[in-house]
């Protein structure tokens, strides 16, 4: 089945024959569906903090911050293209009608004078056409505006990625979301001496434009908020990449009769956080950004959500420490017990049944664990994870980032389950990634390699199956000590498609 080439391609990109027969087996055994103890909600798995809580939590992390041992870092996905954010300018650029017929089409031209990018659009126009978008726009000519803002010649904005889009105006003119980033950065993931670490994960081909951007901005920011950014940027490494299969599950390969890899979507990056040097790193997507006037809420919240990790993470460390010292009496034995139960929602009914040893055991190895906090919002309809209690392999459950395609819902109890969650995750992570000796943890340990999932793409026109990796707040997470911890709606406001950024949120 492996032929030489074949050999020196998986060498090129670090892949073992074991790894790939491994990954050919997940296409013709699947992906078992995850068993749900219940939907997370208020009271059973999400923390709601008081007012009083809250404020305790804003104080923990001012005092975190003010110690200069730790190390903080705010990490951004950021290598995926927009052109799924421009599908329906795509589909009106290819239609064989020449004015705007869908609401979303009329709606993109109505309101295109407040797109941050309209200036720069405009310019385009007058370059390529010798008019500018209001003549063109009076004389019907509606495909040569959506070509300008596509295409190579003019924005390139169907290509690019997300992250080098103009998103926001200001008087002193647009912001990228990179910029409202390194903004963000500075707002709450500042450390005493002034420095913010920011990472970007990119794709190859679009990493110099990363550059060139920080590069040319970053000196403002400097000056405006009085901060040093240390900005770093990595890609998906080819060793996270899976195989492509055929309907058959036989290896799919390319008419030069190379083996297909494609990349394994978000959860590779699990790699690239694990090579960040930090205690504490703030993971938030690129899209998710907001204008300075209601940034506020956004970083209130996520100074809470690290308040509410540094809080948990004293108790654990001093509790393993305990643990390790082998000095404890069976109360203490039981107030982990009761820790691990209650705060970090993990349980499992056989514990009652175990000697003192055997749960110190089992302690030690459920609180020696990297830990994440993540916000959730209401769900009001918006795509998105949901979170879930969900059973472990070990027979434990706890608090799991559940999508849609890892529940059964043939099974009316879980579809019910799925339908009556009250909450979802935005994307909006803050993680503990050091032991209590303060040692990296090896984070693709904690991965359940049981949470992928398969897809069904095409290349050159024939089917193939695609092996996606568990997702990186998903099952690339699943063994990590997790907190549910409710957030404002306010805080999340993803640019999902051009339209959008009409939103009030983002003008």
């Amino acid at each position: 089945m492996i032929n030489e080439n074949d050999k020196a391609l998986l060498a090129a990109k670090g892949i073992t024959e074991e790894k790939l027969h491994q990954q050919l087996e997940c296409f013709q055994k699947g992906f078992p569906f995850l068993r749900l103890h219940a939907a997370a909600g208020i009271g059973k798995g999400i923390l709601q903090p008081s007012e009083t809580d809250a404020e305790a939590y804003l104080k923990a992390w001012d005092a975190y911050t003010d110690d200069a041992s730790h190390r903080i870092v705010k990490f951004v996905p950021a290598s995926g293209a927009a052109s799924r954010m421009f599908k329906n300018m795509f589909a009106f650029a290819d239609a064989d009608y020449d004015a705007p017929q869908t609401d979303f089409e009329k709606t993109f031209f109505e309101k295109i004078h407040s797109a941050a990018f309209f200036q720069d659009l405009n310019d385009a126009c007058l370059r390529l056409h010798g008019k500018d978008i209001d003549a063109l726009l009076a004389e019907g000519a509606y495909k040569p505006i959506v070509k300008a803002m596509l295409g190579s010649e003019g924005l390139n904005y169907g290509a690019l990625p997300k992250g080098l889009l103009k998103f926001h105006n200001y008087p002193e003119g647009a912001r990228t979301p990179v910029e409202e980033h390194l903004v963000e950065g500075a707002l709450y993931a500042r450390q005493k001496d002034g420095s913010v670490h920011i990472h970007f994960t990119v794709s190859p081909e679009h990493r110099a434009l990363f550059e060139k951007l920080v590069a040319e901005v970053a000196p403002a920011y400097e000056k405006h908020f009085g901060v040093t950014y240390d900005v770093s940027f990595s890609e998906q490494k080819p060793s996270t990449d899976t195989v492509a299969a055929n309907p058959d599950n036989t290896p799919f390969r390319k008419e030069d009769g190379s083996l297909l890899f494609r990349p394994g979507g978000h959860g590779a990056l699990i790699e690239n956080l694990n090579d960040i040097k930090a205690d504490v790193v703030f993971v938030k997507n690129i899209d998710n950004v907001v204008p300075d006037k209601l940034k506020e809420d956004t970083v209130k919240n996520k100074r809470l959500l690290a308040g509410v990790l540094v809080s948990v993470q004293k108790k654990v460390f001093a509790y393993l420490k305990k643990l390790d010292s082998g000095r404890y009496t069976m109360d203490e034995l039981r107030e982990m017990l009761q820790f691990v139960q209650k705060e970090l929602c993990t349980k499992n009914p056989e514990t009652k049944m175990l000697e003192d040893t055997e749960l110190a055991i089992y302690l030690e190895q459920k609180l020696n664990r990297p830990i994440r906090v993540c916000g959730m919002v209401r769900n009001v309809g918006e795509p998105g994870g949901g979170p879930f209690l969900a059973y472990n392999p070990d027979g434990t459950y706890s608090p799991q980032i559940l999508e849609s395609s890892q529940i059964d819902m043939n099974d009316a109890e879980k579809k019910a389950m799925f339908e009556q969650g009250t909450h979802f995750n935005p994307v909006d992570l803050v993680c503990a990634i050091k032991d209590f000796r303060g040692k990296d943890f090896e984070l693709p340990a904690f991965v359940d390699p049981q949470t992928g999932f398969i897809s069904h793409k095409s290349k050159d026109g024939k089917e193939l199956k695609a092996l996606e990796l568990p997702g990186l707040w998903n099952g690339a997470m699943s063994n990590w000590n997790t907190v549910f911890v409710e957030v404002p709606l306010s805080t999340f406001n993803p640019v999902k498609t051009v339209n959008d950024l009409y939103r009030p949120q983002h003008q």
